[in-house]
């Protein structure tokens, strides 16, 4: 698990105040996931939305006491099919086949955009002719004496002529330059459809390549892509929007075990509402809520049923007998109500092999008497959030980090830090705050060497006041750091949760790098500070630019 590369994306909807963090050894899988989920809560908020709008208009709507014994009773009904989807959780899901479609998967829409229409052409209108009846001159009795007459009456036709096709001549010069104007936008806009239309058919069949690929690498059984595909088995399963739906899993390659951490609703988050009555005499609503020991029994019911029913969505996708046994771990994030604190507890565990869950008939079977037939563990009042311990417990060290090696060690005053190879400059800068940690017992890992701008090294300081998580990014630069990756840095501290950044460089910044900082939780460190560092922990460097580019262009040659 440590040496495959992991890709990390958070996920959050403010509206329903849900988070999710998406894991997989896939990046384009793992941003396509995140995208379903954020379609999935944006659906999710949609709907909840337009019910509680709808539920104003109909409230605001109502004014006879007849409508308001109708309302009762329609949330009422509301409410008794709220709690009676709560207790048939379980069988929700047997109805439904759990196996990942991967043709569903294939993104084969055509083209969005339609290829732009060939323009119509103006038409000419015909040319005047000077034998047009237009322009013959209307010759009186007495023009056929009178020569004089009849030369202007002739000539004024004539200039009629002349002046109309010259009107002609010019217009037809005008449409004959738009018709053209308009065909050469046409091919340049049909030229730019056929680019447009053939990158967006590149990356459709690039995208689809990849489900390809991750679907032989599923069942070829490669450990990350079973990782992937199960992730997807959870994803699809349909829980109303108030549940974390949220999960980690670790599959075990070598014992086909997969382990899943699985985020459980606190009792606080259920509906315990039964029934909605309209008192006419003072003309309210008056709301009956199931009892504590009612709710308490629907609760633990309602767990014992997720913990099957995952164990079970598992099991039946998985069509290439990947999966020899199941754990299933059930967290809740509740408040301890002794002190007051968020705690996140383990309060039942279960494992169970393929041959022995699949014989079982779900549709008969009480849940709670079949978590303990498979020696599920769990507290026998599972409401009072008694803590367990799990049957196998993930690994949840970091898995970016990795095995990091000395080099300060080194480092001597000829050294130039800016011509370092990469990987041993952010070893070293890993070690220099290794050492300026260690005071405080603070502790910095290094993760996987990925030269793509993400986190090279996270410190840990136990300190209470200036301590927490420290993100560190180190940048060996021969040029001005600019603001962008100040950006990234600030980005990076605020998406990892951590109470500080720090970005360390063989260069400089720029004034707009060092204003971005201002006022946020970010440290810039430069090439003299960074030599600062090393001298403080007797450590000797040095830093030359110049001698750097010109080492690192003969490398490249």
């Amino acid at each position: 698990m440590a040496n495959r590369k992991i890709w990390e994306i958070e996920v959050r909807h403010d509206g329903l105040n849900k988070y999710r963090h998406i894991r997989g050894s896939d990046r384009y899988v793992v941003e396509r996931k995140a995208v379903a989920q954020k379609l999935a809560w944006d659906e999710m908020w949609d709907k909840k939305q337009a019910a509680e709008s709808k539920k104003r208009e109909r409230e605001a709507a109502i004014r006879s006491k007849e409508e308001k014994k109708e309302l009762a009773i329609i949330r009422t009904d509301e409410a008794q099919k709220t709690l009676a989807d709560l207790e048939s959780t379980l069988k929700h899901t047997l109805s439904v086949d759990d196996a990942i479609d991967w043709s569903s998967l294939l993104n084969n829409d055509p083209f969005p955009k339609h290829k732009p229409p060939k323009p119509k052409p103006e038409q000419i209108p015909n040319e005047p002719k000077n034998s047009d009846q237009k322009y013959k001159p209307q010759l009186g009795f007495l023009d056929k004496f009178l020569s004089s007459s009849r030369k202007r009456k002739q000539d004024e036709a004539n200039t009629s002529f002349l002046n109309d096709h010259g009107a002609w001549t010019k217009e037809r010069k005008s449409i004959e330059y738009q018709n053209n104007e308009n065909e050469q936008k046409h091919s340049k806009d049909v030229e730019s459809w056929n680019r447009e239309k053939s990158n967006y058919e590149k990356k459709q069949q690039a995208d689809n390549d990849i489900i390809q690929e991750k679907k032989e690498q599923y069942l070829n059984k490669q450990a990350g892509a079973i990782t992937d595909y199960c992730e997807m088995v959870l994803s699809n399963s349909v829980y109303p929007d108030y549940f974390p739906q949220e999960w980690d899993i670790e599959y075990q390659k070598e014992t086909q075990i997969i382990i899943v951490d699985y985020s459980l609703p606190d009792i606080g988050l259920i509906p315990t509402l039964k029934n909605v009555k309209y008192v006419m005499s003072i003309d309210e609503f008056s709301e009956t809520h199931i009892s504590a020991a009612e709710l308490n029994k629907l609760y633990d019911s309602l767990l014992y049923q997720i913990a099957l029913r995952t164990v079970h969505e598992l099991f039946e996708a998985d069509v290439i007998d990947a999966l020899k046994s199941i754990v299933f771990n059930g967290w809740v994030d509740s408040v301890d109500k002794a002190t007051g604190q968020n705690t996140n507890s383990c309060i039942m565990s279960l494992q169970a092999t393929k041959g022995e869950f699949l014989s079982i008939n779900l549709e008969k079977v009480e849940p709670r008497t079949c978590f303990k037939q498979l020696k599920g563990v769990g507290s026998s009042k599972l409401h009072a959030l008694s803590p367990v311990a799990p049957i196998i417990n993930i690994n949840k060290e970091d898995r970016r980090f990795v095995s990091a090696y000395s080099v300060v060690d080194e480092v001597g005053e000829t050294t130039n830090l800016a011509a370092m190879d990469w990987q041993d400059f952010e070893n070293l800068i890993r070690e220099v705050f290794e050492k300026e940690f260690a005071s405080s017992g603070g502790e910095v890992k290094i993760t996987q060497a990925s030269r793509d701008g993400g986190v090279d090294a996270i410190a840990f300081d136990p300190d209470p006041i200036r301590g927490g998580k420290i993100v560190i990014q180190a940048k060996r630069y021969t040029n001005v750091v600019g603001v962008s990756s100040v950006r990234d840095l600030y980005g990076t501290t605020i998406n990892e949760g951590a109470t500080k950044g720090i970005l360390v460089t063989t260069a400089d910044y720029g004034p707009d790098a060092y204003e971005f900082a201002k006022g946020k939780p970010l440290t810039l460190l430069n090439g003299g500070n960074l030599l600062y560092l090393l001298d403080k922990h007797g450590h000797k460097a040095k830093i030359d630019l110049k001698e750097a580019k010109k080492i690192l262009s003969e490398q490249t040659i």
